[in-house]
C-alpha cells in the first residue's frame, strides 16, 4: 500500500476515529491539518472535480449553518465554493483522504477497509 494523504481538523471525532484505524492497520499517512496550514484551492478544486461539490462540503456541520445566506450560497457553486472553503476550512468534509486508488470523503470504515487494507 502506498503513502496515504490524510486532510482534517485534529480534534474533529471523525479524524480521530481514522486516525486511529489507519495506525491500528499499520498504514503510513502523513496528516493535513487545516487550522494549522490551510486548504490549497487547487487541491479543492480537484477534490471537487473528482468527488463532486456535495460529497466535499459539509453543509451539515454547525460551521456552515453559522455562514451568511450569501456565503452559504457560495458553497452551491463549484467557482466560488473553493473560495469559501480556503476561508473556512471546517465547512470541508473531514477527514478526506488521498491515496494510490483514488479519493475518499468521510470515514466509513467498511469503504476504507475495502480500499485501503
Amino acid at each position: 500500500m502506498s503513502h496515504i494523504d490524510l486532510y482534517g481538523i485534529p480534534n474533529c471525532d471523525t479524524v480521530k476515529k481514522a486516525r486511529v484505524w489507519l495506525e491500528r492497520h499499520g498504514l503510513a499517512y502523513t496528516f493535513h491539518d487545516y487550522k494549522k496550514e490551510g486548504a490549497d484551492p487547487a487541491k479543492l478544486a480537484s477534490w471537487i472535480a473528482a468527488a463532486g461539490l456535495d460529497q466535499i462540503v459539509n453543509r451539515k456541520g454547525t460551521t456552515f449553518c453559522k455562514l451568511s445566506e450569501a456565503e452559504q450560497a457560495a458553497a452551491a457553486d463549484s467557482h466560488t465554493a473553493v473560495a469559501l472553503l480556503v476561508q473556512h476550512t471546517s465547512v470541508i468534509k473531514r477527514p478526506i483522504a488521498e491515496h494510490a486508488g483514488g479519493l475518499l470523503v468521510g470515514f466509513k470504515e467498511d469503504e476504507w477497509r475495502v480500499l485501503l487494507d
